[in-house]
C-alpha cells in the first residue's frame, strides 16, 4: 500500500495539472482517445471526419467550376455537396450530444477522483499524524499550527501536509516554466551602440565645433 504522504502529494500534483492544462482541454483529449477505441461512437466519429473532408473537397471543386460554362458538372457537385453536408450535420449533432454526456461523466469522475478523494482523506485521517517533528524543534504555538486542526500536538496534520505539497508543486512549476523560457527564448536583436569609424584621409584637418578647420 502506498504511503499516505505520497498519495496526498500525487493527488495535489494531479490537481495542479488539471488547473494548469485546463479541464476543457483534458475533456477534449479524453474524447478523442475515447473515439479511437472500439466504442459505440468510434464508427460515427470516423464517418463524420470523412464527411467533413468530403464537404471541404466538394466545396473547393464547386469554387473551381463555373456554373455558366459547365452547368452539368456544377449541378452534380452541388447535389453531392448538399447531401454530404446534410449527413455531416446529422452525425455531428449526434456526436455532440454524446460528447456532452461524456463530458458530464468525465467531470463527475474527475471531481470524485481529485477533490472528493481529498475531502475524504482529510476527514478520515484528520486525527492521524503524517509524521512527527523532533521534540523541542519548534515553539509550542508552531506545533499547534502544524497539527491543526485535530492531529496530535507535535505532528504534521494532513491538512498542513496538503497545503505544503500544493505550495511546493506551484513553486516547482514556476521554476520549471522560468527555466524553459530562459532556455528557449531567442536573444532580442539590439541596435549597435557604437557606430563604425568612418574612413578619412590622413591629410584632412579636424573640424572644430564652429565648423572651421583647425590648423
Amino acid at each position: 500500500m502506498p504511503s499516505l504522504l505520497l498519495v496526498v502529494f500525487i493527488l495535489q500534483f494531479a490537481l495542479h495539472l488539471i488547473n494548469t492544462v485546463g479541464a476543457s482541454t483534458i475533456d477534449e483529449l479524453l474524447w478523442l482517445v475515447y473515439n479511437k477505441l472500439p466504442t459505440p461512437t468510434s464508427s460515427n466519429a470516423r464517418r463524420c471526419q470523412a464527411l467533413k473532408e468530403e464537404v471541404v473537397r466538394l466545396k473547393r471543386e464547386l469554387g473551381n467550376t463555373s456554373a455558366q460554362d459547365n452547368f452539368g458538372k456544377w449541378a452534380k457537385l452541388d447535389r453531392q455537396h448538399n447531401k454530404a453536408m446534410a449527413e455531416f450535420q446529422k452525425l455531428d449533432g449526434s456526436l455532440r450530444t454524446h460528447q456532452a454526456t461524456f463530458n458530464s461523466a468525465v467531470k463527475t469522475l474527475r471531481w470524485l477522483g481529485t477533490q472528493g478523494l481529498r475531502f475524504v482523506l482529510q476527514f478520515w485521517f484528520a486525527k492521524s499524524p503524517m509524521f512527527w517533528l523532533p521534540t523541542g524543534w519548534v515553539p509550542h504555538y508552531v506545533e499547534w499550527i502544524l497539527s491543526f486542526p485535530r492531529a496530535p500536538l507535535g505532528s504534521i496534520s494532513i491538512q498542513v501536509w496538503t497545503a505544503a505539497c500544493a505550495a511546493a508543486i506551484a513553486l516547482a512549476s514556476e521554476a520549471v516554466a522560468a527555466m524553459w523560457v530562459l532556455v528557449t527564448r531567442k536573444p532580442t536583436p539590439t541596435a549597435k551602440q557604437d557606430r563604425e569609424p568612418m574612413a578619412f584621409r590622413t591629410d584632412q584637418k579636424p573640424v572644430s565645433a564652429t565648423g572651421e578647420k583647425e590648423l
